[in-house]
């Protein structure tokens, strides 16, 4: 069995008792005192997630946009530096490598964040189609990252870092100075609160997450919270609710298909077998990875990707898999281990509560 890596703050997270599980390759907390409580806290207040175990790429030098804006859905044309997009490495059939976020530094200069899972796949796959002349590096295992989420988590990060952030628009990001290093803070999240995500050096991670939770206001966040949070708002988790069989557009992801450029398998992307639909699912008995989706009338027409129950909702979402021609049904039943549950069909986000977007200025 392969040894699982660690994160820069794994030693604290046992220290402080959580529950520890694999993920990505990685020991990763999964809860400290429980899933719905830091749910709740981090809808409420601020919580803090380590994400190291994610993958940052750079690619800089001349020809660095084309090159890659050939090979994602993103458009580097209308990307400017300072800002950041959410997008798709696809393959040669239009399913989807990973989704990724591309930071754009400077002119010619980029960062690729992308799933901790898929590192070492697309560091491959990336390596043998850039075209030759930008120089790519991955410097996921000198990178730390800690995400900031929550209502309050302007004031926090004001806080702890000592100078002003609420000019920082959405999905934008900017270098600062932190104990005499830079740092890279961008309003992103996988919440659908206000939040940030820190990029630094990860030998500095350790003490940037003890400022951060040593904040009145911020708590330990493990993953279990992490996604039910995301599966509120309709998130996608890769490889459960995005993989490389379906594509964006199946996925729900047409409308960020925006650019005029070419990309890989751009056309076949527009043939749609299957559509990710959303499910609610009354009471606490909740939809689980995998369970079989049917018609009222028991016909199977998809699979379950993703299920939990909302805790701040009430009651169970799930994402799923239909065949296109059952995907405007308005109700299903999902087939369980103890029976069938009955769902119907709903709209995306789930929760429409979020602060993410909220101006500041």
């Amino acid at each position: 069995m392969e040894e699982l890596k660690q994160t820069p703050l794994t030693g604290w997270h046992k220290a402080h008792k959580a529950k520890m599980a694999p993920f990505a390759g990685f020991e990763m907390p999964i809860q400290y005192e429980g899933i719905i409580a830091e749910h709740n806290h981090t809808r409420q207040n601020c919580g803090i997630f380590d994400i190291c175990h994610m993958g940052e790429f750079s690619l800089g030098g001349p020809g660095a946009k084309d090159a890659l804006n050939s090979l994602v859905t993103q458009d580097l044309d209308t990307l400017a530096p300072g800002k950041c997009r959410y997008g798709f490495l696809p393959n040669d059939k239009g399913g989807v490598l990973d989704d990724l976020i591309i930071y754009c530094l400077g002119q010619d200069d980029y960062m690729l964040v992308v799933n901790g899972a898929c590192e070492a796949g697309d560091y491959t796959w990336l390596a043998g189609h850039l075209a030759a002349g930008p120089q790519f590096k991955n410097i996921s295992a000198a990178t730390g990252k800690i995400d900031v989420q929550g209502p309050r988590s302007l004031e926090v990060m004001e806080a702890v870092l000592g100078a002003p952030l609420r000019s920082l628009g959405y999905f934008n990001h900017q270098r600062m100075q932190w104990n005499g290093a830079s740092i890279l803070v961008s309003r992103t999240g996988y919440t659908g609160e206000l939040g940030y995500e820190i990029y630094l050096d990860s030998s500095l991670a350790p003490a940037m997450w003890e400022a951060l939770a040593a904040h009145p206001l911020v708590k330990p966040i493990g993953l279990g919270a992490r996604d039910t949070l995301r599966l509120e708002l309709g998130y996608p988790l890769y490889g459960q609710d995005l993989d490389t069989v379906h594509t964006p557009v199946e996925a729900g992801y047409g409308m960020l298909l925006t650019k005029k450029t070419g990309y890989t398998a751009k056309e076949a992307m527009q043939n749609v077998r299957e559509r990710l639909v959303a499910l609610e699912i009354p009471g606490r008995r909740s939809a689980r990875h995998n369970d079989p989706l049917l018609l009222p009338d028991g016909t199977e027409v998809g699979i379950v990707t993703s299920g939990s129950f909302g805790p701040s909702l009430g009651y169970c979402v799930a994402l799923a898999y239909v065949r296109a021609d059952a995907a405007d049904s308005p109700a299903y039943l999902v087939r369980t281990q103890r029976g069938d549950l009955e769902a119907k069909a709903s709209t995306l986000p789930f929760y429409t509560a979020g602060t993410a977007r909220t101006k500041l200025v």
